[in-house]
């Protein structure tokens, strides 16, 4: 058997021939821009290089970090051990939720690689807290390099972590997954996976775009729009998931701690949103997993083909750290005015029932700042791309003022129409 020596000297030989092999088009690509980060960020040095992003959810409600090798800069230029802090820094923010990781491993090199002693210093520091919410760490783009280090740290490593890892070796496998709209890829990543599939077998790369979709079903509730809904349910003005959702929540969920921030089992969650697309009753009662519907809601608002808040106003949200703090509420405000009637009646029908969520936050833990950490990236997105790291601040202080100010944000104007939760 290798000792663990020889096994450090096999993985820096199998990464030198990997450079070799892969970098061989010049220097590497400039910094991820992060226009919009703070130079005052207690990371700044770090932050600033884009090495780790939150790219929104997966499609069941996961958190999604992402962390980039070709981000990584040379190792004289980066200390590590702030790499480290940073990483625990933004984990701190979502480990008490479900979370997924997606490790890029194209970009790494000799010169960038942070030690294995370091690797093993930041295994031994993610202790419990970190592990038990982990629901998948996805390494896309493996390579020799990447099997020799897992078989390294082995003896380390318990057979429950090890059960969550999954090699990815193409882009194209991961939108069984994830929101693949919503991740944060690095340009060289892309380019990289272009060129892998370009190669494989020596054929054409095989496509990575989806199927045209079906036309939907006259009951379909998921990924259609709030207006083919309402046409299709007898001009409901809430649809029947939120309404159904929010019921039982508000009945049975209330004083449940880490509501909307934990997970279901997946299998059961697409059963439950089949039924809802075939039209069917859904007994939450009978499932009695008060999770299961917390999920099916915001699984809800993140398939919906334009956000609850619609992407017209994503650019002034965007804004909203440019506002003076004791003005926030008053823009929102704005904001929040200008939707369309209907949106605007479902979105304060959601953020109603979200702030008599965070009324009893002493026993849920679920105040408005920590519902905005999950609900954010459910209201508002863009129209192209993914919402990056530095974007998701004013995302998710927009939605904190929402629920915090909601009689506020939404008391003056008061459709006909409305429905209250």
């Amino acid at each position: 058997m290798s000792s663990s020596a020889d096994l450090e000297q096999l993985a820096e030989i199998e990464l030198q021939k990997e450079e070799g092999s892969c970098f061989t088009d010049g220097p590497s690509a400039p910094p991820v821009s992060t226009p919009s980060l703070d130079p005052s960020h207690p990371y700044y040095d770090v932050a600033r290089h884009g090495i780790i992003q939150v790219s929104g959810d997966d499609h069941y409600g996961r958190k999604l970090i992402v962390f980039s090798s070709c981000c990584l800069p040379p190792s004289h230029q980066l200390n590590h051990r702030r790499l480290l802090e940073y990483l625990k820094f933004t984990l701190d923010q979502y480990v008490e939720m479900d979370y997924i990781l997606v490790y890029f491993h194209y970009g790494l090199r000799s010169s960038n690689k942070p030690s294995l002693k370091w690797l093993r210093e930041a295994y031994s520091e993610f202790d419990r807290k970190y592990k038990k919410n982990l629901k998948a760490l996805y390494v896309v783009h493996p390579t020799n390099f990447i099997r020799i280090v897992w078989n390294l740290f082995k003896p380390l490593i318990s057979h429950k972590f090890g059960r969550k890892l999954t090699y990815v070796n193409y882009l194209a496998e991961l939108r069984e997954h994830l929101n693949y709209e919503q991740l944060f890829i690095p340009p060289e990543v892309l380019r990289h996976d272009e060129e892998l599939r370009a190669t494989q077998k020596g054929g054409p790369p095989p496509s990575v775009k989806t199927p045209p979709p079906r036309p939907p079903l006259p009951t379909q509730q998921f990924g259609v729009s709030l207006q083919y809904i309402r046409e299709k349910n007898r001009e409901a003005v809430i649809p029947p998931v939120m309404t159904q959702t929010v019921t039982y929540l508000k009945e049975k969920g209330l004083r449940t701690e880490g509501l909307f921030r934990r997970s279901a089992r997946v299998q059961l969650i697409k059963e439950v949103q089949k039924l809802y697309n075939l039209g069917k009753p859904v007994n939450f009662e009978q499932i009695g997993d008060v999770h299961v519907p917390a999920v099916i809601l915001k699984t809800f608002l993140r398939e919906l083909p334009e956000p609850l808040l619609t992407f017209r106003v994503y650019s002034q949200v965007q804004e909203l750290l440019h506002v003076e703090s004791s003005l926030r509420v008053t823009r929102c405000k704005q904001i929040v005015e200008s939707l369309p009637e209907h949106n605007f009646i479902v979105a304060k029908y959601l953020l109603c029932f979200l702030h008599q969520v965070s009324q009893e936050s002493i026993i849920n833990k679920m105040s408005p700042s920590n519902l905005a950490c999950v609900f954010g990236v459910n209201l508002v997105w863009p129209r192209h791309g993914s919402i990056s790291l530095t974007a998701l601040t004013p995302i998710n202080i927009f939605a904190e003022l929402l629920i915090e100010h909601v009689h506020t944000v939404f008391g003056s104007r008061c459709p006909p129409a409305q429905v209250m939760p």
